[in-house]
């Protein structure tokens, strides 16, 4: 007998898991259960590409579309609808949204591809009538912001230029200052900021998300080699002693 094709046999491995006699743990799952561990999944996939671990990437996605393929079955189980709706729809979206390539519409360049993907996304959905409608709230915070202000940016409410929006970095920085001893202000005022930053990265082309991770791993390669090239254990030492290792550690591992 044929060997089935690789979806299919998937499909048909997460339907037994989750059939009567199949896996207590896997039974028990529901969409809700299983949001933490698609997005950790989605993360680990994007910490494969930072480190071009090819086989590491292999090994993400498949997790990823295991996920999709779970989500699927228990749709399916309660009528909702199928994997292969999900991948009829996704196809027919594609299609739809490139009229340059499946039909005989002419575009200049990317940028007209990027306004005319929005425009035949409001076809799609003429009940956003919003400039945030459709924004998903559950995005991680610095992609959130992100998607807003492009989304404000569309209908002309934005800065002119980089400027402004470093201006305005500037100006949260002061009111943060200002209320450092009061808790209840200071948490608000440290998001205003973020926000503004997040604001002028999108003038700088700057994703801000892969920028504070890649600050992150910075830390995380300099505080390593700290740990590995000290005569001593880190706690203890003076802040003095500490930051001249962090220099040493900025010289070493950049």
């Amino acid at each position: 007998m044929n060997n089935p094709h690789p979806l299919a046999r998937l499909k048909k491995i997460i339907a037994r898991l989750r059939a009567p006699d199949g896996c207590p743990w896997d039974r028990e799952q529901t969409h809700e259960s299983l949001k933490p561990q698609i997005i950790e999944e989605c993360y680990e996939a994007v910490e494969a590409i930072d480190d071009a671990d090819d086989e590491h990437l292999k090994e993400e996605l498949g997790d990823v579309l295991m996920h999709v393929v779970f989500h699927a079955q228990l749709a399916a189980e309660r009528g909702a609808f199928t994997l292969e709706d999900v991948v009829n729809g996704i196809s027919d979206k594609l299609v739809f949204r490139h009229p340059h390539v499946f039909g005989d519409k002419k575009v200049a360049g990317s940028g007209e591809v990027a306004r005319q993907w929005d425009e035949l996304k409001q076809r799609e959905k003429p009940g956003r009538t919003g400039a945030l409608d459709g924004v998903a709230r559950s995005l991680p915070a610095l992609m959130l912001a992100t998607e807003i202000q492009k989304r404000a940016a569309k209908v002309g409410f934005d800065w002119p230029s980089a400027d402004g929006a470093l201006e305005k970095v500037r100006e949260e920085t002061g009111e943060l200052e200002r209320v450092l001893n009061d808790p209840s202000r200071s948490a608000d005022e440290l998001g205003d900021l973020f926000f503004s930053l997040v604001n002028l990265a999108r003038f700088l082309n700057i994703n801000p998300e892969l920028a504070a991770r890649a600050a992150s791993q910075k830390f995380i390669r300099r505080f390593e080699w700290m740990e590995q090239n000290s005569a001593a254990p880190l706690k203890g030492r003076s802040l003095s002693a500490l930051d001249e290792l962090w220099a040493q550690a900025k010289r070493a591992v950049g």
